[in-house]
C-alpha cells in the first residue's frame, strides 16, 4: 500500500483534514505498521502482509479485540476492516520490551496483564484449538507440493504423544501472541497489543509464546507468573513452546513456497530448520523434567 493511500484512507475513516505517515515501525514480519499523525494526534495504520489471510480470521479478531478492550490492557482500535485487515488504533508512546535490555524485563508486570486476561470470565468466540490448527498449516504447505521431512515427522510423532494431556487442560481467553515484541513499555507502565491469534487455551500457552526469541525469558516470565511453577507446570511450558516451534515451522515453509524468502529478504528454509531444532531441544527438555527432581532456577 503506497503512503498516499494510508493517508487518503485515514482522511476517510477518521475525517481529518492534516494527516500525514510519520515512519514505519520496524519488527514484524507479517504486517506492515506505520506511525500516522492525523490532525495532531497520532495513530498506528497495519497493513496485512501477503498471504496473512491464510492465518488470521479478521472477524474473530475484531471480536477478540472489543473483549481486550474492555479488560483495560491495551491501546484503542478506532477502525478495524476484516475483508483488507487494515487496522487503525490510537498510538501508543513506548518501546516494545523486545527493543529493550532482557535483563530489565518487567516480568512481574508482564505475568500481572496475562493474568487479567486468562482470569477474566470473557471468552473468545473460537477456541485457538491448537492441533487443528498445526494440521491446516501443514495442509497449506502440502498443496504447494511440499513434503514434510522424515525428522519432522519423527518430531511431531514423539509430540503428539503428550496431545491428550495437552488437550484436557482448562481453556481460558488467551492472548495467543505474548511474545516480548507484543508488549509495549510506557515509562510508567505495559500495554499488550495484537491479537491477531487470540482464543480460548491453556493458559500456559501465552506464558510459553515468550520464549520466542529466547528460552530464559520465558522461563523468567513462567516464575513471575506461579513464583514457585510446578512440574506440570514446567512440562506443559516446554511442551506448548515445542509445539508453537512446530507450528511456526510450517509458517516459514509456507513463506518460502510462496517466494517470500526473496521479498522479504529472510532466508525462511532457514528459520523452519531452526524452529525444528527447537523442537527437538523442548522434547529433551520435557522428557528430562521428573517429578522428584529439583526444579530449575530463574534464569
Amino acid at each position: 500500500m503506497e503512503i498516499r493511500e494510508i493517508e487518503n484512507k485515514v482522511r476517510e475513516v477518521l475525517g481529518a483534514k492534516e494527516v500525514a505517515v510519520d515512519h514505519r515501525l520496524l519488527g514484524g514480519m507479517s504486517n506492515y505498521t506505520y506511525v500516522v499523525i492525523a490532525d495532531g494526534a497520532r495513530y498506528t495504520f497495519r497493513v496485512p502482509g501477503e498471504y496473512a489471510e491464510y492465518f488470521v480470521d479478521r472477524e474473530l479478531e475484531k471480536a477478540n479485540l472489543a473483549l481486550m478492550e474492555k479488560l483495560g490492557i491495551t491501546n484503542e482500535t478506532v477502525y478495524l476492516d476484516t475483508e483488507s485487515g487494515i487496522k487503525i488504533a490510537r498510538y501508543v508512546e513506548g518501546s516494545p520490551l523486545s527493543t529493550l535490555d532482557s535483563t530489565q524485563y518487567p516480568y512481574k508486570e508482564a505475568a500481572e496483564i496475562l493474568k487479567i486476561i486468562h482470569e477474566s470470565p470473557l471468552r473468545s468466540p473460537a477456541d485457538y484449538d491448537p492441533f487443528t490448527r498445526l494440521a491446516r498449516y501443514e495442509g497449506y504447505v502440502r498443496n504447494l507440493g511440499y513434503v514434510h521431512p522424515k525428522h519432522y515427522d519423527k518430531l511431531k510423532e514423539e509430540f503428539f504423544n503428550y496431545r491428550s494431556y495437552l488437550e484436557a487442560q482448562e481453556r481460558v481467553l488467551t492472548h495467543g501472541d505474548s511474545q516480548p515484541s507484543n508488549f509495549v513499555y510506557t515509562g510508567t507502565g505495559l500495554v499488550v497489543v495484537d491479537f491477531e491469534f487470540c482464543g480460548n487455551n491453556d493458559p500456559i500457552y501465552d506464558i510459553a509464546c515468550f520464549a520466542n526469541k529466547v528460552y530464559e525469558e520465558g522461563l523468567n516470565l513462567l516464575y513471575a507468573y506461579f513464583d514457585k511453577p510446578s512440574f506440570d507446570e514446567l512440562k506443559r511450558f516446554h511442551l506448548w513452546r515445542g509445539f508453537q516451534c512446530l507450528q511456526w515451522y510450517n509458517v516459514a515453509i509456507f513463506k518460502d513456497l510462496k517466494g517470500m524468502s526473496a521479498t522479504l529478504k529472510i532466508d525462511f528454509n532457514r528459520v523452519a530448520a531452526h524452529y525444528l531444532e527447537l523442537v527437538a531441544f523442548y522434547l529433551e527438555k520435557t522428557a528430562s523434567l521428573t517429578e522428584n527432581q529439583t526444579l530449575p532456577e530463574k534464569m
